[in-house]
């Protein structure tokens, strides 16, 4: 069955034919038998295969030494404008498990199964969480949209106050957004559900729980294994839920309000009663392309919600968001990134999952004039 709807898979089978090819070369070229394991996995490992680095990083904390695990995105990578390479499928067509996402957001995938010959086991991380609710919070955030600033906003208003509406439009392509392409890539978001549930600690736990408890069934010979590794990683997301409740909580609630680099935080702004004033990207993809009206819409949400601050992700380039912020008069958050769609590098502080939510944490607080509270023990 496929993983994606048939309208979002972008390869023709022409391509997806070129690919199988490559990917045969590079099993010639390496030399590689299938079933290798990586260095320092010991023979007969389980070999799990992930999508984004969130998973390969709750895979590394459940599958441990039981597992040979490979990443498809490497940090700064996004899932959103993936393609795999002739190593990847050479991964993927060696693997015993294929770990996805789910929720629409892996659009590459159907593509590069076929393309692979994988005919390992397939988990959804998100068949741990519910979707009906993810799918409501998704719309109440539209509909609040719907109903502010933002959405209501008056296009010949905001002309009359920017007068220079065509400098918005060549700032919008030089940092790579063809306004016409960009029309067409809002109606490409992936569905009802935001896909980017791990942002919240909690539909994490629930994603971990599920790889956990599929890992064990799959290989029952280590199920011991992953369920007290589980139950150990679920512990510290308890506990990092608790912590970023605790910072936000104490924050007054006029401060409580985010613009981000594109609708990526839903679910964590829901967790944390944090309003999402908009996004400079509005969709859920971070390649899709703002109109000048969406950029002018975004302005006046800002000055009137009182933002103080735009963040830019890891993702992203940050071209964008300085000029908005700029014609704002507020702060661009440019110095250091949020981690929303990817990890960070291993020198980057944020470079798993709980690391990267402290690290968002702190400098979502700091760019409000806050300060976040010392670590719990169970998190240092």
């Amino acid at each position: 069955m496929s993983l994606t709807p048939r309208g979002a898979r972008r390869s023709q089978s022409a391509l997806v034919g070129g690919i199988a090819l490559a990917a045969a070369a590079a099993l010639t070229l390496t030399g590689c038998a299938p079933g290798a394991s990586a260095d320092g996995a010991p023979d007969g490992a389980l070999s799990v295969v992930t999508t984004t680095t969130q998973l390969t990083d709750f895979a590394r904390e459940v599958g441990g030494d039981d597992i040979e695990l490979r990443g498809l995105l490497v940090p700064g990578g996004s899932a959103h404008h993936f393609d795999p390479t002739p190593a990847d499928l050479l991964a993927l067509s060696e693997a015993d498990v294929l770990v996805v996402n789910g929720a629409g957001l892996e659009t590459f995938i159907d593509d590069a199964i076929d393309a692979s010959g994988f005919a390992g086991e397939i988990v959804t991380a998100s068949d741990g969480i519910d979707l009906a609710e993810a799918t409501e919070i998704t719309a109440e955030g539209e509909a609040g949209e719907s109903g502010d600033a933002h959405a209501d906003h008056d296009h010949a208003a905001a002309t009359d106050e920017h007068a220079d509406e065509e400098v918005h439009a060549d700032e919008t392509e030089e940092a790579g957004h063809d306004h016409a392409e960009g029309e067409d890539e809002h109606d490409h978001d992936h569905g009802a559900t935001n896909p980017h549930l791990w942002t919240s600690p909690r539909y994490a736990e629930g994603m971990v729980s599920h790889l956990g408890a599929e890992l064990a069934r799959i290989d029952p010979d280590h199920a011991a294994g992953y369920e007290e590794r589980t139950a150990a990683y679920t512990a510290k997301l308890e506990a990092l839920d608790a912590w970023v409740g605790e910072q936000f909580a104490a924050v007054p609630e006029a401060k409580r309000v985010l613009v981000s680099g594109h609708d990526s935080l839903r679910y964590f702004l829901h967790d944390y009663d944090i309003a999402f004033a908009g996004a400079i990207l509005p969709s859920f993809e971070d390649n899709a392309e703002p109109s000048a009206a969406d950029i002018d819409a975004l302005v006046a949400e800002i000055r009137e919600r009182g933002v103080t601050a735009v963040f830019v992700e890891s993702s992203m380039s940050p071209k964008l968001a300085r000029t908005i912020a700029a014609e704002a008069g507020v702060t661009v958050v440019d110095a250091e990134s949020i981690y929303a769609d990817s990890l960070g590098t291993e020198d980057s502080g944020a470079d798993t999952y709980i690391d990267a939510t402290i690290h968002n944490t702190r400098l979502i607080l700091e760019a409000w004039g806050e300060t976040a509270a010392p670590l719990p023990a169970t998190l240092k």
